[in-house]
């Protein structure tokens, strides 16, 4: 595997995703904030959740950069269309699987059929994260694509 670049393109196409997820709550497009929602996992403290929950979640876009990784090793190449896929089955899983566990397993979130109290005050994601907004699938899966596209134009495997 070839670490260095699995590692360096991991943080460049998290740095991406991240951009294009803050850039479509700055416009209005989504109330989504990932780091926001890791960080108040950890710490119940408002002011500090979105710097802890960023650094967690580069540090998971490192962990999936590894997968992608092992993935185009396999594949014995890394295209553009391979990393595209992947983003898309990545944002797909987010989406569908990994968003509707977070009110479960969060100790400050809502959940679904338990609304608000003064220790859940977080608003649930809901199906496919559109509590959010309407147009939270559409970013989320546009960020993952581009996640993917960044890993599979410039990973370069070893062959």
């Amino acid at each position: 595997m070839n670490w260095f670049d699995a590692l360096l393109w991991g943080f460049v196409a998290t740095a991406v995703m991240e951009t294009v997820m803050a850039g479509s709550q700055g416009l209005g497009w989504s109330r989504i904030s990932m780091p926001f929602l890791l960080g108040t996992v950890l710490t119940p403290d408002r002011n500090k959740a979105y710097a802890v929950g960023l650094a967690v979640h580069f540090v998971d876009g490192w962990i999936i950069a590894l997968g992608y990784a092992a993935i185009f090793e396999s594949l014995k190449s890394a295209t553009p269309m391979a990393g595209a896929v992947l983003g898309t089955l990545q944002g797909l899983f987010v989406l569908t699987a990994v968003l509707p566990v977070i009110p479960g397993i969060h100790p400050r979130m809502a959940t679904e059929s338990h609304g608000p109290h003064f220790s859940r005050g977080l608003q649930p994601p809901g199906f496919l994260a559109r509590n959010y907004g309407w147009r939270t699938p559409i970013v989320t899966m546009a960020a993952h694509i581009l996640y993917g596209l960044v890993l599979g134009v410039f990973y370069v495997p070893h062959v």
